[in-house]
């Protein structure tokens, strides 16, 4: 009975129909600023980088080994199952509740458990997106003066930035709300002039020059330090095949979105109906995905066919950025640079804005600048490390959080009739023990250093809607507790 729920659950109101707004002036605007944040379209054809922020893919030729093409499928086949995975059945449950994401998460993980999952952890995964903002915020903050990571300015200016931003996100948001609408469009615009200055050197763009290019440098480096490089082949960076191209792009893209997909349930509540969250969907998600991570390849692939990127090649696009645009002005790259960190600022301040919301209503009795003072001291220690840097790396371990969060919330949708199921007693055995065995299976490569699992957030969210499922039709679901009458 109504009684018998929490009160945080007990009291939460829908967001009332008449104070709804269409996919075009709300969710796919919102996501398609996450997007244009730089720190994800940068990295798109570089993938994994050989050392931590020096633009330089692990694998030759990064994801454009097997040539723009194919690179350019791999992020469309990303895009949609952002969209059709993560993002869908989240949207919808939040425009047929019209409550937010810790409240219908109830259903899923029950209304004990929904302290933790997937509030708390929604929470504290925001400190790890600001530590990667930070990191390479920083880096263009400092790339001006000729220093990088590791050096105390760089220190400094990281440290800085992530306390204001912590500070900003929990005392000034509405100052920080109030022009971050418009701030996308630095980004949006930098696109542009350097899709527009590279592409003539698309048609000079061979993707097994840019794979020998990769491997030539490292091959020589390994020769040398090799004693016995005369007996032996010296070791070169292997490029990716079609099918690790697809992976490695589905692995970042999947990763980078799997908390935003969670939070469409907090984006539904605001729509009007499903026909609003699958066209925010389409356009915000999958959309903005081909957009800015399609042109950032090829911006990368025109930079390579015109010998823009150095040996050997540096991909990362904001890295490579100086040499596109010499006929603009010298002062150009860093003008871009700092007109990227200034856009990054807000999603940072967003961060602990978000952050303080979960830990207020999962920790009520705790300081909300003591808890976020606290992620705020991990996220500048993950800098520091330099761990911030491998963005890869950071959104598998965020994809495999909420990989089987996404996964569970859809097979719950699913038994349910397509509906919100309501709230559950406790701690619903179904959801808990399918988000263990899908974080554990997210993130075993990266706790063993290997490559069992192909595409970890997806196999996680394969693995949290199977077992939620299995688990469910055998009986291991908590009862379900009654909403009070006027929100039923």
């Amino acid at each position: 009975m109504a009684g018998t729920l929490p009160d945080y659950v007990a009291s939460a109101k829908p967001v009332p129909r008449e104070n709804r707004t269409p996919w075009y002036a709300s969710t796919a605007p919102t996501y398609a600023g996450i997007f244009l944040w730089f720190v994800f379209w940068q990295q798109v054809p570089v993938i994994n980088e050989l050392v931590r922020g020096s633009g330089i893919p692990l694998n030759a030729g990064g994801a454009l080994a097997q040539g723009v093409g194919i690179a350019f499928l791999a992020l469309v086949v990303s895009a949609l199952l952002c969209h059709y995975l993560f993002y869908l059945v989240p949207g919808k449950l939040g425009v047929q509740t019209g409550l937010p994401l810790y409240i219908v998460g109830t259903s899923t993980y029950g209304v004990q458990g929904g302290f933790i999952m997937p509030g708390f952890l929604m929470g504290c995964l925001q400190f790890g997106w600001l530590a990667v903002n930070a990191f390479f915020t920083t880096g263009l903050l400092c790339a001006p003066f000729g220093v990088g990571f590791g050096s105390p300015t760089y220190a400094l200016v990281a440290i800085a930035f992530i306390v204001l931003a912590t500070f900003m996100g929990l005392k000034g948001i509405q100052y920080v709300g109030r022009v971050a609408t418009y701030l996308p469009l630095f980004p949006l615009t930098i696109l542009i002039v350097l899709t527009l200055v590279s592409i003539g050197g698309l048609v000079k763009f061979n993707h097994a020059d840019l794979v020998a290019a990769g491997q030539e440098p490292l091959a020589a480096t390994q020769a040398a330090s090799d004693a016995n490089a005369s007996a032996q082949a010296p070791k070169v960076a292997d490029s990716l095949t079609v099918w690790g191209v697809f992976v490695a792009i589905a692995t970042y893209v999947v990763g980078f979105f799997a908390t935003a997909g969670a939070a469409g349930v907090d984006f539904g509540m605001g729509n009007r109906d499903e026909n609003d969250v699958k066209w925010g969907g389409l356009v915000g998600v999958a959309g903005a995905i081909i957009f800015t991570g399609g042109l950032s390849l090829l911006i990368a692939a025109g930079a390579a066919g015109a010998g823009l990127l150095g040996k050997p090649p540096v991909l990362q696009t904001t890295t490579i950025m100086g040499n596109l645009t010499p006929s603009l002005g010298k002062a150009t790259p860093s003008i871009f640079w700092y007109l990227l960190a200034i856009a990054a600022f807000p999603p940072a301040c967003f961060s602990s804005f978000i952050a303080a919301n979960s830990f207020k209503t999962t920790l009520p009795k705790v300081n909300p600048f003591i808890s976020c003072g606290i992620g705020a001291v991990v996220a500048i220690l993950l800098v520091l490390s330099g761990y911030a840097g491998n963005a890869a790396g950071v959104f598998t371990i965020i994809g495999a959080s909420f990989g089987p969060v996404c996964g569970a919330m859809a097979a719950d949708y699913l038994l349910a009739g397509k509906r919100w199921a309501g709230p559950r007693a406790g701690f619903n055995p179904a959801g808990w023990i399918s988000w263990v065995v899908g974080f554990v299976v997210g993130a075993i490569d990266l706790i063993l250093g290997t490559a069992y699992v192909p595409c970890p957030p997806v196999a996680a969210f394969i693995v949290g809607f199977v077992l939620y499922g299995v688990l469910a039709l055998a009986g291991l679901e908590t009862e379900t507790l009654e909403m009070p009458a006027e929100e039923a």
